[in-house]
């Protein structure tokens, strides 16, 4: 009997200690530094391909999304222990140091299955380092088991099926770390772009997500989301066709095309939605806009960065806008 005991012991005891060293990642604090590997990083948990987030990080959505060929994108923010995003208007918040924002491109094999699984090709990283934005670049390798700090920049070719059945294979282009800075420079700073309130104010399956920040202490200053103004998104058809141009125009376009970004010397346009039409000068460099955007030409085509195919449905909404300023 004794003996039945101790072996029933020792089994519990071999059990808790191997609990204890498989422990998950989620109780180690995230790194707010580049490493080598991203999974250097805490940021995610179990096997990296399924980019299961740490609970010292939350995920977040945007009304209105950046096009990126079509890709999907999962948003993540990491706070230091003990610390928040502070309310500043409806632009982006005030992050603490240290701050960590993640983004992580891929595409579904075949978007009418997706047991069949996915191809991972980049995660994003913006790192808050003594009060300013540091950028870099994680490629995933082919077994999707690592993504590797690369700042030069690459080409992966990728393959998926559409909803409709379709076959598309297009050249994704990793940009250089040179090519991020370039799209998060104003005044020659580097800072986030789509986090922005007025961005996350939404809801998402019936729950508003930024009052579920705010509820969730991710986001203080404010006690309701009915203080931030909530962005249109540009699908919404419910929304007017002005509102929904310029929600593209502001998350696609305007951090080069508004005062201090890449563009602000080669060109008069300022997207920023809250820029009124009269000072966006949308309506003097309409056919400009619609040249730029009717097809895809490398170094030619807007965005300038980002893309390396045409957004159909984003250019038939600005070019139906466009229209009717004529």
């Amino acid at each position: 009997m004794r003996k039945a005991i101790l072996f029933i012991l020792l089994i519990i005891t071999f059990s808790c200690a191997n609990d204890d060293a498989m422990s998950p990642a989620e109780d180690l604090d995230v790194v707010a530094e580049f490493k080598v590997n991203l999974s250097e990083l805490n940021l995610f948990i179990g096997n990296l391909s399924d980019l299961n987030i740490s609970s010292k990080a939350f995920e977040y959505k945007l009304n209105t999304g950046l096009f990126t060929d079509y890709a999907h994108k999962q948003r993540v923010i990491a706070l230091p222990n003990n610390t928040t995003l502070e309310y500043d208007g409806n632009g982006l918040p005030i992050f603490p140091e240290n701050t960590v924002i993640a983004k992580t491109f891929y595409y579904n094999l075949d978007e009418r299955d997706l047991s069949l699984g996915r191809q991972i090709i980049e995660t994003r990283i913006l790192i808050k380092i003594n009060g300013a934005w540091e950028t870099g670049d994680y490629k995933w390798n082919e077994a999707q088991t690592e993504a590797i700090l690369d700042l030069n920049g690459s080409e992966v070719p990728v393959t998926w099926i559409n909803e409709n059945g379709d076959t598309n294979n297009i050249t994704y282009a990793i940009p250089s770390n040179d090519d991020c800075f370039t799209c998060h420079n104003i005044n020659d700073t580097s800072t986030p772009i789509g986090p922005k309130l007025r961005n996350l104010n939404f809801s998402i399956n019936g729950t508003n997500q930024l009052q579920d920040l705010i509820n969730n202490q991710y986001v203080t200053g404010i006690s309701s989301n009915n203080e931030v103004s909530s962005m249109v998104n540009w699908e919404d058809t419910n929304a007017s066709l002005e509102d929904r141009a310029r929600s593209y125009f502001d998350i696609n376009c305007a951090h080069c095309h508004i005062p201090g970004g890449f563009c602000d010397q080669e060109s008069t346009l300022d997207l920023a939605y809250e820029t009124s039409l009269e000072d966006s000068n949308i309506y003097q460099r309409r056919f400009s806009i619609s040249t730029r955007i009717s097809e895809y030409i490398s170094g030619f085509s807007m965005p300038y960065i980002g893309t390396t195919i045409k957004h159909r449905e984003g250019a038939d909404l600005l070019e139906a806008y466009l229209q009717t300023l004529e």
